[in-house]
């Protein structure tokens, strides 16, 4: 771990440990040490830069989820310490909403949801983001339907005209990260089968996913088997079918004592021309920001497939689009 401190046994125990000490142990202020003052953060919802306004952001979640835990699931991760290192870091949230903030009024609700972030680190710092939250899974269980939460939120930050504009490429920052990941075989291989469904060749989940396949998907759903990622794949693709389908960056791993996996950074950019999960069609021009991770197995037959998915957007992100296209405010 040239570069880093000598505290971290390796790159994932890096990612996991600031994570703690930054949220859990209140260590906030060491976010100046491990964070790099003009770190890029790009979100669905936004993008910001600049340490400050990450600080600001975390103590603004502190207060309203004072006792929130961000449990480290995995770390999928490309690169060397000498040129920088890019984790997937994918995190199981735990939560309650304590106290008012940008989700409303305290509920006092106990939240369970997900997060996937890709970060880029050299000598000890992080100096570019990608962070998909489940936004959704978190509004659903506060009792908002995603729309109804992006439509209030619109109206919350000045209305249409002096909104957050969620992600797109036009906003987009070159950041010091262009890496694109690595070559290994499982990348490779869930890249395929991601690209085959979005060609609407669905055909490909009985082929490669197992049948007691368990998944994980945004808005909180968890499922399993053929029928599960069909529904959620389906979904998403029927509402968007003549979007553009970009695999950004791509890491499979091969390590000891973990299953083979991979992970995926992704976006779909495209018109919402379809009836799916987003409802009749509104030709509203939408950017959806996506990641996933996946592991394979060989449990019948030495054949590896799918057997865990994980895979993030953030609706409420989508919806505003939708909405300030429509002016269904």
């Amino acid at each position: 771990m040239q570069g880093f401190d000598p505290k971290f046994a390796d790159f994932p125990d890096y990612i996991i440990g600031i994570t703690k000490e930054i949220w859990e142990d209140r260590g906030i202020s060491t976010l100046h040490k491990y964070y790099a003052p003009n770190i890029i953060v790009r979100s669905p919802g936004s993008v910001v830069i600049g340490n400050q306004g990450v600080i600001a952001a975390t103590m603004a979640t502190l207060a309203e989820f004072p006792d929130r835990t961000l449990l480290g699931e995995d770390v999928i991760w490309s690169g060397t310490p000498k040129t920088g290192m890019l984790s997937s870091h994918r995190l199981h949230s735990t939560a309650t909403h304590s106290h008012g903030g940008v989700y409303g009024v305290a509920t006092g609700t106990k939240l369970r949801y997900r997060i996937i972030a890709d970060c880029h680190a050299k000598d000890n710092q992080i100096n570019d983001e990608w962070l998909i939250r489940d936004q959704s899974a978190i509004v659903r269980q506060l009792g908002w339907d995603p729309k109804d939460y992006a439509r209030d939120l619109i109206a919350r930050e000045g209305g249409p005209e002096a909104c957050v504009r969620p992600f797109t490429p036009a906003i987009d920052v070159k950041g010091p990260y262009q890496g694109r990941g690595n070559d290994n075989e499982w990348g490779a291989r869930y890249r395929d089968i991601l690209e085959r469904i979005m060609m609407a060749d669905f055909s490909v989940i009985p082929q490669q996913y197992d049948r007691a396949a368990l998944l994980a998907y945004a808005g909180g759903v968890d499922t399993l088997s053929h029928a599960g990622a069909d529904q959620f794949w389906m979904g998403l693709r029927a509402s968007f079918p003549n979007a553009e389908f970009t695999v950004h960056h791509q890491i499979g791993r091969d390590d000891a004592m973990m299953p083979p996996r991979a992970a995926l950074r992704w976006s779909l950019h495209g018109l919402h021309d379809g009836w799916g999960s987003f409802g009749a069609p509104t030709g509203a021009e939408v950017h959806i920001m996506g990641a996933s991770h996946v592991e394979f197995g060989a449990l019948v037959g030495g054949v590896p497939k799918v057997r865990r998915e994980w895979a993030l957007f953030d609706e409420t992100s989508v919806w505003k689009q939708i909405l300030l296209h429509t002016g269904d405010l």
